[in-house]
């Protein structure tokens, strides 16, 4: 992304002459000659510099106090430039909020010098180490820029699912090497003219042309679905999942990671703030996120269905399959106490509106009848939504996980452990 410097000064020749010292193809340069015309360049595009002479028609020192209030909650450098060598005027401009005093005339090389040393402090400032990316400030201040522009852009918000499970399985050194290969990946696809930031520890946020973006969001989903194989232990790449492991994860299972992407544009709308932007972004990205592939979705105009849904239904329907009766009115009430829409069978039968949830018994250890309503129940389409929670008296965590199920719990468990996988499935089932 390009650094935005502003330069407040009156002075038509010397203004310029530092304007040409700076613009370059990865340098914005602004000119403004007083307070009022130099708030709309410092709204619209948060410089990170801003270089104030001493030619207005205001004390020095003030001028900097007003600018660095009103610039509160964006932090950029503020450089003064002043004919003054006097050590008194130097401290007081800096006691008023400048970071920098520079005495004019001034030397262009030292001048750019300085500058470039600000500019380099203010991007490591912003810097996710981890990455080695802008951060989640830098990349909203990113899009506020992007705003501001004529041209045609396009954002895709990058997200890498079922990661914090994988962190778990795999350690913090495992997935830190993930997202510095992913980061690489992403930025193998990119032009010098595009930016690549971080919002989040496994979200990324592209700014780039919109004739491209659906190019690079195909080959990114290529790319992570080929290169996260090599993440995996064989045993797990046999199983073709993970299994959780710890006391409060285990037995659960998870798919491996995938990469979702969501594109807006603003050739059918045009935004008006970030956070509009922001929001866009994660309803697409949430719409293509697929259980277990990696995929993208780009708004289009067809699609947009803004409004036509006022308010959002929840599901929260739990099915409890159970020959146990004792054990049957038990989960029912605790469930029901929970504040979920609960019913109760000894066998499965096929429901009109999927459950968010089903707690199937596995059945004995002879017949094992309820891994066959299991696979039955994951290979219909209908259920692809549904958690499936599968108790059982024999204990193999793998067989169980095999058929499909989401989580095993061995008989007899805590009911407070099962109260909370409901309700974080519940969250996951509903995209709380």
């Amino acid at each position: 992304m390009q650094t935005v410097t502003l330069i407040i000064d009156k002075r038509r020749e010397l203004s310029v002459k530092y304007k040409k010292l700076l613009e370059n193809q990865f340098s914005e340069v602004s000119i403004s000659k007083n307070l009022i015309s130099a708030m709309k360049t410092i709204q619209d595009k948060e410089p990170d510099l801003i270089i104030i002479s001493d030619s207005i028609d205001s004390d020095l020192s003030d001028y900097c106090k007003k600018i660095r209030a009103l610039t509160y909650n964006m932090r950029p450098i503020i450089i003064a430039m002043s004919k003054s060598a006097e050590l008194d005027d130097k401290l007081k401009v800096l006691e008023c909020g400048a970071d920098d005093f520079i005495s004019e005339p001034v030397n262009s090389e030292e001048f750019v010098m300085r500058v470039k040393a600000h500019l380099r402090r203010e991007f490591e400032s912003n810097m996710d180490m981890k990455k080695m990316l802008p951060n989640k400030n830098y990349s909203l201040r990113a899009l506020k820029r992007v705003l501001s522009s004529k041209t045609n852009w396009a954002c895709l918000y990058i997200t890498v699912e079922n990661f914090n499970n994988y962190r778990e399985s795999y350690t913090k050194l495992a997935s830190d090497k993930l997202l510095q290969t992913y980061t690489a990946i992403i930025s193998s696809a990119l032009s010098e003219s595009d930016y690549l930031g971080s919002l989040a520890e496994n979200e990324f946020l592209v700014i780039t042309d919109a004739i491209k973006a659906e190019k690079i969001a195909n080959f990114l989903t290529f790319a992570f679905d080929t290169v996260i194989q090599k993440f995996y232990s064989a045993q797990d790449l046999k199983r073709g999942y993970m299994i959780m492991q710890g006391d409060e994860q285990a037995g659960r299972r998870c798919d491996f990671m995938h990469t979702t992407i969501g594109i807006v544009t603003n050739e059918f709308k045009k935004y008006t703030d970030t956070q509009e932007i922001i929001t866009a972004l994660m309803n697409i990205n949430s719409i293509a996120n697929l259980p277990s592939k990696s995929n993208y979705l780009i708004e289009r105009a067809k699609i947009s269905a803004e409004d036509a849904i006022s308010d959002r239904i929840y599901n929260k329907k739990i099915v409890v399959v159970e020959t146990d009766e004792a054990m049957t009115l038990l989960l029912s009430t605790i469930l029901g106490l929970q504040g979920y829409e609960v019913s109760t069978c000894k066998s499965f039968q096929d429901e009109l509106e999927p459950p968010a949830i089903i707690i199937l018994d596995a059945g004995d250890s002879q017949d094992k009848k309820g891994l066959e309503i299991c696979k039955q129940i994951k290979s219909n389409m209908k259920y692809k939504d549904t958690k499936l929670i599968i108790t059982s008296i024999f204990h193999d965590k793998e067989l169980v996980l095999d058929t499909g199920a989401d989580l095993y719990l061995p008989k007899p468990y805590e009911i407070s452990s099962l109260v909370k996988w409901v309700e974080a499935f519940m969250k996951e089932v509903n995209n709380i």
